[in-house]
């Protein structure tokens, strides 16, 4: 990596006003970040990624920026893949011509959910949306360069949010029904591996320590359907609420998505970073919020 120190890299952090990158500019202190704002840096302008990288003369990029939204892919795939392929391709050759590391992340979406235990890097993809394969199609044109690329795979991630025009999570809307004294009904048939932004942010860096390349997996640990996540994110943000279990089936949506997804960390976990349980992810996502004690602690 070039000029890469012992203990502190040059960042250039695309997207780094979402979830993810508030927790990367928060947690990697040690760090010199760069995160341009959106209209000064957009990933499918090519020529302001360039120029950018030429100014900065980053250790790393990495790239948190997305066409996220599900159902507006599978009406929109051509901005999808726009977005989440073609971009990511250029700034992925854009890195490899100047030996920067690029870091870019990725989606359980890729499978199909047919699995019974949590996937690996090794299983076959076969995604069922236009998100899935437009997010597939990004990791492929990054990895045929068999270069510095890194393709992180994580699974619905949550995250202390920057502000309130970024909208809302997960944990914040059953919390916010709660005490609205709304009904909460949760899909009790899907099965994933939520994770905490904060914890992906320490893994990704610690794979960057280890000039680590290719495909990863990094996500809270622990397959958990999104029912009885609600129910626990609740009972540790001490509000007794009732969550009422539904299928899958009746929650109508444009795109299809997989029954299963959680995701297997043990290729990071064998270079000696452990992701923290899915409970975990809950309590320090809690103390980040003010809304729980130091995490590990009663």
């Amino acid at each position: 990596m070039a000029g890469l120190a012992v203990d502190t890299m040059r960042v250039a952090l695309i997207g780094g006003s979402g979830q993810l990158g508030t927790e990367i500019r928060r947690r990697w202190t040690d760090d010199e970040i760069v995160a341009p704002p959106h209209a000064e840096i957009d990933i499918e302008d090519a020529a302001a990624v360039a120029a950018m990288l030429d100014a900065v003369k980053p250790d790393a990029v990495v790239n948190c920026a997305a066409f996220h939204n599900v159902d507006r892919c599978e009406a929109e795939p051509g901005r999808a893949f726009a977005v989440n392929a073609v971009a990511v391709d250029r700034v992925a050759h854009l890195c490899d011509e100047r030996s920067t590391a690029f870091v870019t992340i990725s989606t359980d979406y890729v499978f199909d959910g047919a699995s019974a235990r949590p996937y690996v890097e090794t299983d076959r993809p076969a995604p069922l949306s236009a998100y899935g394969v437009s997010k597939l199609a990004g990791e492929l044109l990054a990895l045929r360069l068999r270069s510095r690329a890194l393709v992180v795979r994580t699974c619905g991630v949550y995250g202390v949010r920057p502000s309130a025009s970024k909208g809302y999570t997960f944990v914040d809307r059953v919390i916010a029904q709660a005490r609205a004294g709304e009904p909460i009904r949760i899909v009790n048939d899907v099965t994933a591996s939520p994770t905490f932004a904060g914890d992906l942010a320490l893994a990704i860096r610690f794979l960057l320590e280890r000039r680590a390349s290719g495909l990863y997996h990094a996500a809270n640990a622990g397959p958990v359907t999104w029912h009885a996540f609600a129910v626990e994110a609740l009972r540790q943000a001490g509000i007794a609420y009732p969550v009422e279990p539904i299928p899958a089936a009746s929650w109508k949506a444009p795109a299809r998505r997989p029954a299963f997804s959680a995701l297997d960390s043990g290729k990071l976990r064998a270079l000696g970073f452990d992701m923290p349980g899915w409970r975990e992810g809950i309590e320090a996502y809690l103390y980040a919020l003010g809304l729980a004690a130091v995490p590990g602690e009663e």
